[in-house]
């Protein structure tokens, strides 16, 4: 397992993907590479013989400069502290977790940062250092892993309606029941399933910034990572198989009964449910982030879909800010009530 970066073959400098150009940027020669050209490229390798296990972190050294690289588990690509270049950890999405897909970000860091600052400032309350430039400059690309699942189910329900018509003569009223059998078939699919492939805290980050338009998705390429850091699976499809599948199978039984109508009452008798195939397949998904460690220990966030810009968060409030704005608020509604029983 070793870190691994791509290279300009113009001047040397690292390659980053640019979300904006949906190409590779070399920042010192300003020079743009399409996938086809990075996939011909040979990237560079830091020395494997370095790589060790400690106690849950994992080191690598970075193949620019040297230095050391200590990384969690799921870690699979991030920046060298020293040199700032991306490093992409190679052997951590390899074999069984290398991606089918991945959806390349849409939003630049710089279209991130400013919609940040609009975000923040509809928000009252939040303490400067949540949104000084030292905080700013740590927002970061994360792909997160999930997994994708199509579904194809077919359905019958066999069920009992009744009617009932109720009529007077006179004074007399009448009341006529009948039952009917009623019978559905049909066939569903459900397209492009998601589920969350992680178990960290850090997953809802994610969570909360979904959907995403999975059309969009790339085959897996490890230049895409390049400039972003990345996080690998550890959740498998086995973790949640069961349960998408039986949220389907209630979904079709809903969509069957849904199809019956003009009825006083429905009583389903028998229902079989089938999924008749459940295609799955693993991708990386693009969000911006930012967190924040407040006075009271509690971790705050912002988080920004790295495609359709959809934002959510989590901001701190600045107690003595916002006591201090009550306790003007008050005495302003006093002098106002003073002044209207005087009037009065």
């Amino acid at each position: 397992m070793s870190a691994i970066t791509y290279k300009c073959p113009n001047c040397g400098g690292e390659l980053k993907f640019d979300p904006g150009k949906q190409q590779y940027h070399c920042e010192y020669c300003i020079s743009d590479f399409d996938q086809e050209t990075l996939d011909q490229l040979q990237p560079e390798r830091g020395t494997e013989e370095k790589a060790e296990d400690q106690e849950g972190a994992v080191v690598y050294s970075c193949p620019s400069c040297g230095a050391q690289i200590i990384t969690d588990e799921t870690t699979a690509a991030s920046f060298c502290y020293y040199c700032h270049n991306p490093v992409v950890l190679s052997g951590r999405l390899e074999g069984e977790y290398l991606p089918d897909a991945i959806l390349p970000f849409s939003i630049t860091r710089e279209q991130a940062l400013e919609a940040f600052e609009k975000f923040v400032k509809s928000r009252r309350f939040v303490p400067r250092s949540f949104y000084n430039k030292n905080q700013i400059d740590k927002i970061t690309g994360v792909y997160f892993p999930f997994w994708r699942c199509d579904c194809h189910l077919n359905g019958n329900l066999e069920a009992e309606g009744k009617t009932v018509r109720i009529w007077r003569v006179g004074d007399i009223e009448y009341t006529e029941t009948k039952t009917y059998g009623i019978s559905r078939a049909g066939e569903l699919d459900f397209p492009e399933l998601t589920r969350n492939a992680l178990q960290k805290a850090n997953r809802m980050l994610v969570e909360t910034v979904q959907p995403f338009d999975l059309s969009g998705a790339k085959p897996f390429s490890m230049g895409y990572l390049s400039g972003f850091q990345a996080e690998k699976r550890d959740m498998e499809k086995d973790s949640f198989s069961e349960s998408l599948q039986e949220d389907c199978r209630r979904y079709t039984r809903e969509m069957l009964l849904d199809t019956v109508q003009g009825y006083a009452s429905v009583n389903p008798r028998n229902t079989e449910i089938r999924v008749d195939k459940s295609d799955w397949s693993y991708l990386l998904l693009p969000v911006w982030v930012l967190t924040y460690r407040g006075k009271d220990n509690r971790l705050y966030y912002y988080a920004m879909n790295g495609q359709n810009g959809k934002t959510a968060g989590d901001l701190p409030t600045d107690q003595p800010k916002a006591a201090a704005f009550s306790a003007v608020l008050g005495v302003i509604v006093l002098i106002l009530c003073l002044i209207g029983g005087y009037l009065i």
